[in-house]
């Protein structure tokens, strides 16, 4: 293997100091533009890279952000990422992503790995931590951008991105009544999500408008999966074959409905209509095809990673420091068609 060319070897070579090498490479001044030509010609022949760790010292940044999410086998998440990395590639940042697999445990264990790598700013997605938890631990990050979770303490440095999931909700569910459903389950995700809880809200609060009574007994929490959504939705189908309508927490427990409506032979949408959440490519994919709530999650991620630049770059938040995305609701064939 070639040995690493080093700054003290480019300095041999010109016949100059390390110190000067530094200047020339990192345009310091304090040299003549001849000298700093020949050195940069020589280090560029020699095949000489700066040290990213010693470029860093010098800094105080290493040009990397650390992105944290729940699961990142979930399209929703996986999508963000995208964002997230092509904007931070753009701009010469590299991404540490670390998946917590909806454990609080691995959750904390990534921030702690990143804190010590020293990244330059934090994207954190759907963090499961309490709210003690979480403060204390953003607090160890100068800059930081939250995704989907709402901080009840404002912390220095940090900036939130949420999507209105209480009126997307809404808008799900006054599509089914609308359309006749008298008895509508909503197969939740796992309680510590915000997501799930404004969910949840939506839910209860279209009930409510409408004059529908709020049956707990139709309300599952299950893992966000497509094998939480089928069990959930087998247990729930089979003891209570009076619902007509499912909103699901999220697509991948909409396919498992869908699978469960397969084994109990409810035809969808005729027997069972279903509406999921996020709208991931599967959604258009499996048959019939998913009514959904489309959130533009590559967006998502540039957006969250642009807000990052904004604080690292410029040591303060930009204008539109907290934001909101609203979902819209998507018609496709796993609900009839609306009355109207």
């Amino acid at each position: 293997m070639t040995k690493r060319v080093t700054i003290a070897d480019v300095a041999r070579e010109a016949g100059v100091s390390m110190m000067t090498v530094s200047r020339a490479i990192n345009d310091k001044g304090e040299i003549s533009p001849a000298t700093q030509q020949r050195i940069l010609a020589i280090a560029k022949e020699m095949d000489y890279r700066p040290s990213g760790l010693a470029r860093g010292l010098a800094t105080q940044r290493t040009a990397t952000v650390g992105l944290v999410v729940p699961d990142i086998a979930n399209p929703f998440f996986s999508q963000i990422a995208r964002g997230v990395e092509d904007i931070a590639y753009a701009h010469g940042y590299n991404v540490f992503l670390l998946n917590s697999v909806e454990d609080v445990d691995r959750e904390r264990a990534a921030l702690d790995s990143l804190w010590e790598k020293q990244v330059d700013g934090l994207l954190l997605c759907s963090s499961r931590l309490d709210q003690k938890t979480l403060v204390e631990r953003l607090q160890q990050f100068r800059y930081v951008v939250l995704v989907n979770r709402l901080l009840q303490t404002a912390v220095d440095g940090v900036c939130t991105i949420n999507v209105d999931d209480t009126a997307g909700a809404r808008q799900a569910v006054d599509y089914l009544l609308n359309a006749g459903h008298e008895t509508i389950a909503f197969l939740a995700g796992p309680r510590q999500s915000l997501s799930s809880q404004q969910r949840l809200s939506g839910y209860q609060q279209s009930l409510q408008a409408y004059g529908r009574p709020l049956r707990q007994e139709l309300i599952l929490h299950c893992e966000p999966d497509t094998e939480g959504g089928y069990n959930a939705a087998l247990s729930l189908l089979t003891a209570h074959p009076d619902v007509t309508a499912v909103y699901a927490f999220n697509d991948l427990i909409a396919t498992g409905t869908l699978k469960a409506c397969q084994e109990l032979g409810r035809r969808v949408p005729q027997d069972l209509a279903i509406i999921g959440s996020d709208d991931i490519p599967l959604a258009s994919l499996v048959t019939p095809s998913l009514t959904t709530l489309r959130i533009t999650k590559r967006h998502l991620g540039t957006t969250a990673m642009q807000t990052l630049l904004h604080l690292i770059q410029q040591s303060e938040p930009p204008p539109a420091a907290d934001q909101t995305l609203h979902p819209q609701l998507i018609l496709r064939n796993s609900t009839l068609p609306h009355p109207h």
